[in-house]
């Protein structure tokens, strides 16, 4: 009789140590080829969100100005206190967002004890802020604040001249929006496809300001300029219709971080961020121009979103030229424009 033979078990499948480490590495390598993937897919989002913001703001403007024959002005003076709110607070009812504006009283400051009560400063209005801000928060008071992320063109350097009393007229400066201005479609000769109207800002930036300084020659830097206090509470208040706060200029490129020193400024700087020479309205400026370097800056790669007069939004290169972003800035210039 024959020895019976063992019977051998089947092998089971598996990897060896050397299969699984190349599978890892392999996955490794797809997991860090998407990820950026997804990121610039969701920043792509944003930005179309963004623009849709800017054209949702545009359409107001253009309500507005079918409604009161005029664009907002960016501040009222001689107005009493109701002339502190924004033109982003005047636009309110032409973005569905009527009830809020029905617990303001125009006739009064936002910080009134009848419209801080309402809390109306602190709300959250969701199509002044881009979804690529990282401190879309409330700034801490009193009174609370809520930041936005688009603001309306006050020109190139010049913003207002005061009156010697603060309140009889006063002198508007060359941009799309000013105090008391009642500017109208006729007014923008260069055109309103060729002018800005509103640009994307950043939150919570570092500003100097009250310092009582400034040239009509449009500054190449900030350094020079001192004098004023250093706050980092930039673009913080929606509601108010300072430069500071709901306003740019095109004092410097799109993105352009200019340094400025102040009083209380950090150190060791440098330190950056904008600057305005006198705030609108102030005690100390009855005579006095407004001189404001408030850049837009965004958290979008390489550009800013911008609406035009006509309604129209475009993404703006921050390598465009300083002349034609300057040209933008004004309404009534006499640039010669092209493509940008």
């Amino acid at each position: 009789m024959l020895p019976t033979r063992p019977s051998l078990r089947p092998r089971r499948p598996g990897f060896t140590l050397i299969e699984l480490l190349v599978v890892i590495a392999i996955i490794g390598i797809l997991v860090a080829l998407l990820l950026p993937a997804v990121q610039q897919a969701r920043e792509a989002a944003r930005r179309t969100q963004c623009k849709n913001n800017l054209k949702q703001i545009g359409l107001a403007l253009h309500n507005y100005h079918d409604a009161f024959g005029t664009f907002p002005p960016s501040f009222c003076l001689g107005n009493g206190d109701g002339g502190r709110w924004s033109a982003q607070a005047r636009l309110l009812p032409y973005l569905e967002q009527a009830n809020l504006l029905f617990k303001i009283d125009l006739n009064h400051s936002y910080s009134s004890p009848q419209n801080a009560a309402a809390g109306v400063n602190e709300q959250k209005v969701s199509i002044y802020l881009c979804p690529s801000e990282i401190n879309a928060r409330m700034r801490v008071g009193p009174p609370n604040h809520f930041p936005l992320n688009y603001a309306w063109n006050g020109g190139d350097w010049k913003v207002f001249t005061h009156a010697p009393n603060l309140v009889d007229g006063g002198q508007i400066g060359n941009g799309a929006f000013a105090p008391n201005s009642r500017l109208t479609m006729s007014d923008f000769r260069d055109g309103v496809t060729n002018t800005l109207a509103f640009a994307e800002i950043r939150a919570y930036q570092g500003n100097v300001g009250n310092g009582l300084e400034g040239t009509d020659v449009i500054p190449s830097s900030l350094a020079a300029f001192s004098a004023g206090r250093f706050s980092v509470n930039g673009h913080t208040e929606w509601v108010d219709g300072k430069v500071h706060e709901t306003g740019f200029t095109t004092t410097f490129g799109p993105n352009a971080e200019p340094e400025i020193n102040g009083v209380g400024a950090p150190t060791p700087g440098p330190n950056t961020g904008n600057f305005v020479s006198c705030r609108e309205g102030g005690a100390a400026c009855a005579g006095l121009p407004v001189y404001a370097a408030v850049t837009s800056r965004s958290y979008h790669t390489g550009l800013v979103n911008v609406l035009m007069v006509d309604g129209s939004c475009r993404s703006v290169s921050e390598n465009i030229d300083l002349r034609t972003w300057r040209g933008l800035g004004t309404r009534s210039g006499r640039e010669v424009l092209g493509e940008f």
